[in-house]
């Protein structure tokens, strides 16, 4: 169906499809029989199982009611009307880039800045623009978009006591990976700048990102819908979802992170065990496959490690300590054991300590395995 974007398009749509309700009305056998001032949706509705037509007519009058709610948009109905959105994307790498030429491709006006100016030099050929100063980059947008590496660089970038920023009716989308505690102070000082804040980190890499595919977690204090940035969260991902209050979001991006160093270095072990006693992985993996124990993450590594070859990430095992090490700091506030979790720790250190920091973080398989001379 075609996007509804304002309320003359709805009622329109809604006029035009009335219309046919009653046409449809009208070559219908049963349908003739119903009084000429009873044609309402409820008459026809009643009769609906003895009239296709009608049924079909009035089920397309329901369905355009649904796309006039706008908290019943899909994403990519809702990304119609991001067409004059103003965005900065503050944190050029590789997922950053992604969402910028994302956004843009969706029709949003795209402001880019980074520390490194290299990584937004091929944006400009894009058609977004590039600052040479987080400053700039906020002035010229409504909406930022911060994908930085942890909650110190937000602080010095929006909240720096040297070089403040006008963040005065802006909306604040934090997407990095940061800690619960540190979204919520992070959103008292920006709420106190007279901005709007949400958090919605995100599951998902490159592809997911450059297909609008992320799943999103959004922490809030009032429904996300309700907030200008919703078209940008509905470009991003299909099924942004509200977790909570802020910190909720933060605390479960964490807590799928964990998971993925766990899974990780969880498979290398099992995989080296087989290596060192000349077992055959193709059996092992038909077995694991059918059974509970299988992840789909486990076949995505599964030739990065056999082949060693960890190029090209989509996510680099630097941001995996920093996640882990992150993790475990709350956890141990949450007086939870951490003995796992240091393990874990100490074989993603190791493997970012053999140089391997920039590299798919499958090379932990590096970490667990000593390569063979």
């Amino acid at each position: 169906m075609t996007p509804v974007t304002n309320l003359q398009q709805c009622c329109c749509r809604q006029q035009s499809v009335s219309t046919a309700l009653c046409s449809e009305a009208g070559r219908c056998q049963y349908a003739t029989k119903v009084s000429r001032h009873q044609t309402s949706e409820r008459a026809l509705s009643r009769h609906a199982v003895r009239c296709t037509p009608v049924r079909n007519a009035a089920a397309a009058v329901q369905s355009s009611r649904r796309v006039c709610n706008p908290k019943a948009l899909s994403a990519q109905e809702t990304s119609v009307s991001s067409d004059k959105i103003k965005v900065a994307v503050i944190g050029i790498g590789l997922m950053g880039n992604k969402i910028a030429r994302r956004l843009s491709e969706q029709g949003c006006k795209v402001a880019a800045w980074n520390r490194d100016g290299s990584k937004t030099a091929a944006l400009s050929e894009a058609g977004i623009a590039v600052h040479h100063s987080a400053a700039d980059a906020i002035a010229a947008s409504d909406i930022l978009v911060l994908m930085l590496s942890d909650s110190d660089a937000i602080q010095d970038v929006l909240l720096s006591a040297q070089q403040p920023v006008a963040l005065q009716n802006k909306v604040v989308l934090q997407m990095g990976t940061i800690g619960p505690k540190e979204s919520c102070n992070i959103a008292t000082r920006i709420q106190a700048a007279g901005a709007e804040y949400l958090e919605a980190p995100v599951l998902g890499s490159q592809p997911e990102a450059s297909k609008g595919a992320l799943l999103i977690m959004v922490g809030s204090e009032n429904d996300p819908q309700d907030s200008r940035a919703w078209p940008v969260l509905a470009s991003l991902g299909k099924e942004p979802m509200h977790m909570g209050a802020v910190g909720t979001a933060a605390a479960t991006k964490l807590a799928l992170n964990q998971l993925i160093a766990s899974l990780t270095v969880g498979f290398s072990t099992s995989l080296g065990l087989l290596q060192r006693n000349g077992a055959d992985i193709d059996k092992f993996m038909d077995i694991l496959r059918g059974s509970a124990l299988y992840a789909p993450t486990f076949d995505k590594k599964l030739q990065r490690m056999l082949d060693r070859d960890y190029a090209n990430p989509n996510f680099p095992t630097k941001h995996l300590l920093k996640d882990m090490r992150l993790f475990t700091s709350e956890a141990e506030k949450a007086n939870l054991d951490t003995n796992l979790l240091q393990g874990l720790e100490a074989v993603i250190a190791s493997t970012v300590n053999r140089g391997l920091a920039d590299t798919d973080y499958s090379a932990v398989h590096d970490g667990v395995t000593e390569p063979e001379a």
